[in-house]
């Protein structure tokens, strides 16, 4: 895992050292092991690169890596099968000089061009510089684990895996309004509409599944998809050989993400997800000497939510040592500043603060990667708000009965969702409900008490932007939404930054791209069944973990007790203090300074006041 940072411009004075070095030291928790630069002859394109080591730990996996005395990478990530990659390029007649995947990516894209990134099973953000054409290559993994961020004008190109490195180099830090007034009232910072805006109007992202191609002579920048999920195609497919196909693919997926040349560990909250990692790691590695790992928990004693018991039942079962944290109100505080530096956006509760912690924990015993099971939820159904939407499924295709049953085996499992006439009438009139969901979230903007009225001018003309509610006809239209469109990239934005912040690479298993795929593919039964979500990773797990925790009929977000927090005197402080600066600036009316703090669960809806404290910070 990595820094990356490049400028590419006509104008020669633009790229110095001194230029790519300012960015490169924003970058340095990315990569503290190493910093390289390079600067091509003609001088109108230079790099800069902060390394993590974690495979070839030799100079020779330095960066930037030149390759066929043509082309020059910057590259953050892993590709997992390189091994496999490499022994296919061998064949074609490619030589290596490093054990490094970065080399493996050089010669995959002489061979295969931008096919190369079809090939690739990993999370990656790299930029291609070819000496030959003039052009720059840039592409990002297929569901956006690591950032890639670009400014683009006439004169200069640049681009980075923190908005922070571009903001060294004087491009303009404008928070984009609209976005604003949506995180405000609604909570999130994306526009599924346009994956490439920011919260910031002159930085943009690359989409995740997307490359870039920049032409020096023409000074212009193109970018395409590559990579789709087919979200309409249901196989047919029986029980027991779905079951089958899910655990090889979720082995080879972990298996793969083992492959490093420094220590790794899981996070384990107690959930099936870290649950299903940790065991999976464990069986892979009593195979070989090296058989011990380390997990890392965030526990929270007294508090409702707080899954110690789930972990260390856990633990018992595997060949690990746990180490715990225990986040605290006074510690959130403490360290706020720094947590919003390095998210550089705002994000919606405390819940990534845990994370925060759990990395933090990992670096400090000595772990360099973790594995983590976030992406199960978005992609299985794991949330318990998917459950009417499933029934809604059932419902339109006149499953009456089902829809029953799944509803009073979900009452009785105390699931946490909504059913009733309205979802019944959605079921029936899917693009009306879409319609309507989109005006209740215009409405939540426009209707907001505390929101300063000379803000609502930025709606003009942009009402609906980064408002989207996609048609829904059934369960895999949800799941495509959240994974692809809007959920699940914000979440795997928290998870780099957070791990970045200390050093720490986090793998994502349950991101492979054939498994994702796989399970697309598969009909909602397997998904949400018999009062259970995540249905076919319980059927595979069970007899392999705890019943407790194959079975379990809650389900926490890796949850701290934020209400509790932000009723104590200090944090009511600091949101007050943050109502006092949006109010200055324009952006709250005064009326809020009267109002008492309002204390939420992380996962609350109408967490207004935490979206107050994040926002004052960003700005």
């Amino acid at each position: 895992m990595c820094g990356i940072a490049g400028i590419i411009t006509p104008n020669e004075s633009m790229i110095k050292r001194s230029i790519l070095k300012s960015m490169a030291d924003t970058l340095a928790h990315r990569g503290p092991d190493a910093e390289g630069f390079w600067m091509n002859r003609s001088n109108n394109v230079g790099f800069a690169h902060r390394r993590l080591s974690v495979i070839d730990l030799t100079d020779s996996g330095s960066q930037p890596m030149h390759y066929l005395q043509r082309y020059t990478i910057v590259y953050n990530g892993e590709i997992y099968n390189y091994i496999e990659i490499k022994k296919d390029l061998q064949k074609a007649g490619y030589n290596f000089i490093s054990a490094s995947d970065t080399e493996v990516i050089l010669a995959a894209y002489d061979f295969y061009k931008e096919r190369c990134l079809q090939h690739f099973d990993g999370m990656f953000a790299f930029a291609i510089w070819d000496e030959k054409l003039q052009q720059l290559f840039c592409a990002r993994d297929r569901f956006g684990e690591k950032p890639l961020y670009y400014f683009s004008s006439p004169e200069v190109f640049a681009f980075a895996s923190e908005m922070k490195a571009l903001w060294a180099i004087g491009i303009e830090k404008t928070v984009e309004k609209k976005l604003m007034l949506n995180y405000l009232s609604l909570g999130h910072v994306q526009n599924p509409s346009n994956k490439s805006q920011t919260f910031f109007s002159d930085v943009f992202s690359l989409p995740p599944a997307h490359f870039a191609v920049f032409e020096l002579r023409s000074m212009k920048l193109s970018i395409r998809n590559y990579w789709s999920i087919d979200k309409q195609y249901t196989r047919e497919i029986k029980s027991a050989d779905a079951e089958s196909i899910l655990k090889t693919l979720l082995s080879l997926s972990v298996e793969r993400r083992l492959r490093s040349d420094v220590p790794v560990g899981t996070s384990l909250s107690g959930g099936l997800d870290s649950s299903t990692i940790a065991y999976l790691v464990d069986q892979l590695l009593s195979k070989k000497s090296n058989a011990g790992f380390k997990t890392f928990s965030a526990v929270f004693p007294g508090f409702k939510k707080d899954e110690s018991a789930y972990i260390h039942e856990m633990s018992a079962r595997l060949n690990a040592e746990n180490f715990v944290v225990t986040p605290t109100a006074d510690e959130l505080i403490r360290d706020f500043e720094k947590l919003t530096y390095h998210q550089e956006e705002p994000f919606t509760s405390s819940s990534i603060y845990a994370q925060f912690k759990v990395y933090q924990l990992a670096k400090e015993n000595g772990v360099k990667v973790l594995l983590d099971g976030q992406g199960a939820d978005e992609t299985m159904a794991g949330y318990h708000r998917y459950i009417h939407w499933y029934l809604q499924e059932l419902v339109s295709r006149y499953k009456f009965s089902r829809a029953q049953v799944e509803n009073n085996i979900m009452r009785s499992h105390n699931a946490d969702f909504k059913w009733g006439i309205k979802n019944i009438i959605a079921a029936l009139f899917p693009s009306h409900a879409a319609i309507a969901l989109e005006k209740k979230e215009y409405n939540h903007i426009i209707h907001n008490p505390d929101i300063n009225k000379n803000m609502l001018m930025y709606l003009r003309g942009r009402e609906w932007e980064g408002i989207h509610k996609p048609i829904i006809t059934k369960l895999n239209d949800i799941l495509y939404f959240n994974t692809i469109e809007l959920g699940l990239e914000e979440l795997l934005r928290y998870a780099d930054r957070n791990s970045m912040a200390h050093g720490v690479e986090v793998r994502l298993p349950f991101l492979n791209a054939e498994l994702v795929r796989f399970v697309f593919s598969l009909s909602s039964l397997y998904k949400i069944n018999n009062g259970f979500t995540k249905s076919i990773l319980r059927s595979v797990m069970a007899r392999r973990l705890p019943d407790n925790i194959v079975w379990r009929r809650d389900k926490v977000g890796f949850e701290p007790p934020q209400k509790s927090w932000m009723e104590q005197p200090l944090l009511k402080d600091y949101v007050h203090e943050a109502k006092k600066k949006l109010v200055k600036e324009k952006i709250l009316k005064e009326s809020v300074l009267t109002k008492k703090t309002h204390a939420q669960h992380a996962h609350e809806a109408e967490n207004f006041d935490w979206r107050y404290l994040s926002l004052a910070q960003v700005l």
